[in-house]
């Protein structure tokens, strides 16, 4: 079964793909001699479903594994407009851009949208763990997670675990099986308080909170620090935070900084013209030769 979406003429599927590690992040999968996202997706009713997106001139095509109902065929459309950020409106990033010679390629590439998962939930559990350790690491915690937790799809991939899966899994079950570490006590708190419904993540799209606000209610979880909270505030639309890290800092000092190290105030003052776009144009700025 297809479905076809057009994006809007700035859309890059690419650049929306690698725009950061989520693709290499079970339940998606990426094949890159292709250019197909694959991604296994939960449903109201009936088993998970998997689908695979790929770009197709001017149109996104998704192809599900089964014929679905409407009410199914919105949900998955829902999802990856979610996902790819389609709704997302740049043009005033794209604006900030052009008007720096340097910076302009993000706008006629159509840089800037960060790929995310169709939930608050699961994209802030994948941020905890890929706090303080490897990517190596980070992966070998979310296909625990996944190959574990998760729902099997009728070709054996799995989702990623809803709160109320993770709820039912104890914290030595984090600790020993996932490989989580001290992240353990977080994930099984996390999990608890989503799925009781103290903790609403999902309202952190649309809060009307200023940023500095909602950052602080996202510290407020165990496990989540400034890296973690401003990244994850950048994939609910909020691109404030510089979320600097080894690799960041790394990364500008050969970019921007002939190979010396910088301080994070120098790196701050770099990108502090772009204002309330500063870290999508940092990110940006350090990702551009993912595609060269």
């Amino acid at each position: 079964m297809q479905i076809i979406i057009r994006p809007s003429t700035n859309f890059s599927f690419k650049r929306t793909v690698l725009s950061h590690g989520w693709c290499e992040l079970l339940p998606f999968e990426f094949d890159a001699k292709t250019w197909t996202l694959t991604r296994v997706l939960e449903t109201k009713t009936g088993a998970p479903l998997t689908i695979r997106i790929r770009n197709r001139r001017k149109s996104i095509e998704i192809e599900a594994d089964r014929r679905v109902g409407a009410r199914t065929l919105n949900a998955i459309t829902r999802d990856v407009r979610h996902m790819l950020r389609l709704d997302d409106d740049l043009d005033a990033f794209y604006n900030a851009m052009d008007a720096e010679p340097e910076f302009s390629w993000i706008s006629k590439q159509g840089a800037g949208r960060l790929l995310r998962s169709p939930t608050v939930f699961e994209d802030l559990v994948k941020m905890i763990c890929t706090t303080n350790c490897s990517w190596a690491l980070t992966q070998i915690m979310i296909n625990g997670l996944v190959n574990k937790l998760g729902r099997a799809a009728s070709n054996g991939r799995k989702t990623f675990p809803t709160a109320e899966l993770m709820a039912q899994a104890s914290e030595k079950f984090y600790r020993d099986e996932i490989r989580s570490g001290y992240r353990a006590p977080y994930l099984k708190e996390l999990a608890d308080r989503v799925a009781s419904g103290s903790l609403d993540v999902e309202s952190w799209l649309h809060s009307d909170l200023p940023t500095s606000d909602l950052q602080k209610e996202m510290k407020r979880v165990k496990g989540v620090g400034d890296y973690a909270a401003e990244n994850l505030l950048k994939l609910v639309g909020r691109y404030d935070g510089l979320a600097l890290d080894s690799w960041t800092r790394a990364k500008f000092s050969r970019v921007r900084n002939s190979g010396r190290t910088a301080s994070d105030k120098k790196i701050a003052r770099y990108y502090s013209r772009f204002n309330s776009w500063r870290g999508l144009a940092l990110w940006c700025d350090m990702t551009r030769d993912w595609l060269e």
